[in-house]
C-alpha cells in the first residue's frame, strides 16, 4: 500500500511539473533576436520591461491572496482548536438486547426461577448497555483528541508558515511586511500596493546601450519574465489548495458546533434532547 502511494504521489508530482511547463511555454515564448536592427531592439526590450511589470502586478495580487489566506486558515485552525473545550458528548443510544426472547425460552422449562431470571437478564442488559454506552464514549473521546491534535498540528504549522512568510525577501508576501513595518501610517491596500510595486520597478535605462547590450538586456529581461511567471503559477497552484482547505476547515468547525454545549435542542447521538 505504501509503495502505491508513493507511485501515486510521484505520479502527481510529475503531472503537476508538466502542467507547470506547458503553462510557462505558453506564456513565455523564446525571444528571436536574430535579424533585428538597433531600433527593433529597442522597441523589444521596452515592450519586456512593460511585460515584467505586468506579471509582477500580477503576481503581488496572488501572493496576496495567498498571504490572507495563510492567516485565515491559522485562525479557523485555532477556532477549531477552541472549539474542543466546548464539545457535549454525544448522548449514546442504549443498545436492545433480545432478553424478552432468551427469557421466553427459557420460562418454559424453569417456571419457578422467572424472578430470579428477569433479575439476571435486566442484569445482564445493563452491564451490556453500560458496556456500550462506555466503548462509545471512549470512540467519541478518541476522535475528539485526534481532531485536536490534528487542529494544533495545522495550528503549529500555520504558525510556523507565517514567521517564515515574514522572513522571506521578495517573495511570498515579504514585500507586505515589510511595507507594514516601514509604514508609519495606515494605508489601504490600493496604496501599499502601489508603493511596493513602485520600489520594485527598476528603469530600463537603454539609451546609451549598443545592440549587443540591447540583445543581452533583452534577453535578461525574458528570463525575468519566466521567473516571474513560474513564480505565479506556484502561488496560483497553492491558492487553489488553500481554498480546498479553507472549505474543509468551515465543513468542520459547522459539525464541531452541532456538538457544542448549550447548542439547544437537536439530534445528538441518534436521539432527541
Amino acid at each position: 500500500m505504501l509503495q502505491i502511494a508513493k507511485q501515486e504521489l510521484e505520479r502527481e508530482a510529475e503531472e503537476r511539473r508538466g502542467e507547470k511547463g506547458r503553462a510557462l511555454s505558453t506564456r513565455c515564448q523564446p525571444l528571436e533576436l536574430a535579424g533585428l536592427g538597433f531600433a527593433e531592439l529597442q522597441d523589444l526590450c521596452r515592450q519586456l520591461h512593460a511585460r515584467v511589470d505586468k506579471v509582477d502586478e500580477e503576481r503581488y495580487d496572488v501572493e496576496a491572496k495567498v498571504t490572507k489566506n495563510i492567516t485565515e486558515i491559522a485562525d479557523l485552525n485555532q477556532k477549531i482548536f477552541d472549539l474542543r473545550g466546548k464539545f457535549k458528548r454525544p448522548t449514546l443510544r442504549r443498545v436492545r438486547i433480545s432478553a424478552d426472547a432468551m427469557m421466553q425460552a427459557l420460562l418454559g422449562a424453569r417456571a419457578k426461577e422467572t424472578l430470579d431470571l428477569r433479575a439476571h437478564l435486566k442484569q445482564v442488559k445493563k452491564e451490556d448497555t453500560e458496556k456500550e454506552r462506555e466503548r462509545q464514549a471512549k470512540l467519541a473521546e478518541e476522535k475528539m483528541r485526534k481532531e485536536e491534535e490534528e487542529a494544533k498540528k495545522r495550528a503549529e504549522d500555520d504558525a510556523k508558515k507565517k514567521k517564515v512568510l515574514s522572513n522571506m525577501g521578495a517573495h511570498f508576501g515579504g514585500y507586505l511586511v515589510k511595507a507594514e513595518q516601514k509604514r508609519g501610517k495606515r494605508q489601504t491596500g490600493r496604496e501599499m500596493k502601489l508603493r511596493i510595486l513602485s520600489e520594485r520597478k527598476k528603469p530600463l535605462n537603454i539609451d546609451h546601450m549598443g545592440e549587443e547590450q540591447l540583445r543581452e538586456k533583452a534577453q535578461e529581461l525574458s528570463d525575468w519574465i519566466h521567473q516571474l511567471e513560474s513564480e505565479k503559477f506556484d502561488l496560483m497552484a497553492k491558492l487553489k489548495q488553500q481554498k480546498y482547505e479553507i472549505n474543509v476547515l468551515y465543513n468542520r468547525i459547522s459539525h464541531a458546533q452541532k456538538f457544542r454545549k448549550g447548542a439547544g435542542k437537536g439530534r445528538v447521538g441518534g436521539r432527541w434532547k
